[in-house]
């Protein structure tokens, strides 16, 4: 699995740190398309903070704006219009990780959602869940979801704090292989725990 998606169940589940897992395990681009607020540090500059300096490349994104809201929501505030040729694939040489602006089913403009860019990619997900009330159901969902497009699932991450009940029904039900358990890591998240947890990817 040279190319593949980071997508998550929802926002702030670990897309980002897992995205930097998978750029330090396989030397990969770091691509985010759109970032959606938090542009004085963002994910792609937190990616690049964390993964050992020469193993990945981090790309620039596609968009960036403004207002920490859903991408289509804020593009609108700045009179931008995201279309589906703007967030094309970058071509780039060897591995490559993308990771999505929130869940799979967040509009990034009118009549486009994630999963219709994800179509158009046509690389392998990780899905990434945390565990919260209610996260069993938000990782069915996602995982439906994705499966009625026919998007390949390469596997599943889960974060946070272990809840071995909520674990084995997701993997029991979705018969999706666990990739990794990562921990609640100590703040903040150093490039050495980056690297140690990599090795750990079930690759």
């Amino acid at each position: 699995m040279e190319r593949c998606v980071i997508a998550g169940i929802g926002t702030g589940v670990g897309k980002t740190l897992v995205s930097a897992l998978f750029a330090e395990r396989l030397g990969a681009a770091y691509w985010k398309p759109v970032q959606a607020g938090g542009l004085e540090h963002t994910d792609a500059n937190e990616v690049s903070r964390l993964v050992t300096p020469g193993r990945a490349r981090v790309l620039p994104e596609a968009c960036r704006l403004r207002a920490a809201m859903s991408p289509h929501a804020a593009a609108a505030l700045e009179g931008i219009t995201l279309r589906r040729e703007d967030l094309r694939l970058p071509e780039v040489e060897g591995p490559l990780v993308a990771e999505l602006a929130g869940g799979v089913l967040v509009p990034v403009a009118e009549g486009l959602l994630n999963a219709d860019l994800l179509e158009c990619w046509n690389l392998p997900v990780v899905v990434v869940a945390n565990y919260y009330l209610g996260s069993i159901n938000h990782t069915l969902l996602t995982v439906e979801a994705l499966r009625a497009r026919a998007i390949h699932l390469a596997g599943i991450v889960f974060s946070g704090e272990p809840e071995p009940a909520s674990r084995s029904v997701i993997l029991a039900v979705t018969g999706l292989e666990c990739l990794l358990d990562l921990p609640v890591l100590p703040q903040p998240v150093s490039p050495r725990s980056i690297k140690a947890h990599a090795a750990r990817l079930a690759l």
